[in-house]
């Protein structure tokens, strides 16, 4: 069954503008990634959903959503030392513009209190619990108003690996998030997905930059075009409709570079064709992998052939080039491939 298709959309599904702590406004963002070859742009400003497909042309589609937040002060204030959880949801529906939860203390981005008082609301107005039973039951109240749930920079959030694993009801982890990593955080996270596929936690990974572009677009240290998610879309056609189904099905992959042109998997084996590599690597979630590797220093592979593990309940697949930056695909569980 081929699972990642030669036709892909190029998107950034974690950014902020000046609508909360960014530093460009959304015409300025969807400018500038739509100049470095990407088709779909979701700006997730903090507790401030916003439609703006009006932005949205033939070849570039704007994504609504935003960055819901939870942390153990009761009054939202924030602490480097303390954990908390941050949460990207993605809206079915580009006009649903439900604030989750309503907390006033988290809503410190919309100052006006007019505004504040026309937000639309979704949910009970409630104190938030840093505990993984309020957290899933956001969550599930997220789900129930019509939105997609990710799992944002969980290194990032100082994000305690036992509570982590009860977190249920989101669809996918960012396996990078660029502007952690970029800051000498290790936000590169495949040894965590792994250990949540070994668990049998069913979620997909993508990569996204977080960007704030506070040192300005292109300097050194920018937070932009570093990760990224590749979708395959029904028809190969670049629809709102077709971007959600997508999440829903897993038809992405996570990158910070290289490109996967094909992925098949069935009849016991599994054939990668992509960009130039220096390795290509099957994960299976034990301590052996399979990976193959250019014949000579210098060179570089494009393409690799596995045998399925008779006893692996998942398999996932990663790439990665001459400059050490890597694609991964998520996890295909057997009866997905068996």
């Amino acid at each position: 069954m081929q699972q990642i298709r030669e036709t892909q959309f190029k998107a950034n599904l974690h950014c902020h503008s000046v609508l909360s702590d960014g530093k460009l406004t959304p015409e300025q963002l969807k400018e500038a990634y739509r100049a470095h070859g990407y088709s779909i742009l979701s700006i997730t400003d903090h507790e401030r959903p916003h439609n703006h497909t009006a932005l949205s042309e033939a070849d570039f589609l704007m994504l609504t959503g935003y960055e819901a937040y939870i942390r153990p002060d009761p009054a939202c204030r924030y602490d480097t030392f303390s954990r908390e959880l941050h949460l990207n949801l993605f809206a079915r529906d580009p006009h649903n513009t439900d604030l989750i939860c309503f907390n006033d203390a988290y809503v410190k981005y919309v100052r006006d209190p007019a505004e504040r008082a026309a937000m639309h609301r979704f949910g009970s107005e409630e104190a938030r619990e840093y505990t993984p039973q309020y957290i899933n039951r956001f969550i599930e109240t997220a789900r129930e108003d019509g939105y997609l749930v990710t799992l944002n920079h969980p290194v990032w959030s100082m994000e305690d690996f036992d509570e982590l694993f009860r977190y249920e009801g989101y669809f996918s982890m960012e396996i990078c998030n660029f502007s952690a990593f970029r800051s000498g955080l290790n936000e590169y996270n495949t040894c965590l997905y792994d250990m949540l596929l070994r668990r049998g936690k069913r979620v997909f990974a993508h990569s996204a930059d977080d960007n704030h572009n506070e040192l300005g677009l292109g300097r050194p240290g920018d937070d932009s075009f570093g990760g990224f998610t590749m979708f395959n879309l029904p028809d190969d056609a670049l629809t709102y409709e077709g971007v959600i189904a997508a999440m829903d099905a897993g038809d992405f992959y996570s990158s910070m570079g290289p490109v996967i042109h094909s992925l098949e998997i069935g009849g016991g084996k599994a054939r990668i064709a992509c960009s130039d590599a220096v390795r290509i690597a099957m994960i299976f979630g034990g301590k052996d992998t399979c990976a193959v590797y250019p014949a000579q220093n210098g060179e570089t592979v494009d393409c690799a052939e596995f045998n399925l593990p008779s006893k692996a309940s998942y398999v996932r697949f990663t790439v990665t080039d001459a400059a050490g930056r890597s694609a991964d695909t998520r996890g295909y569980f057997r009866d997905e491939w068996d």
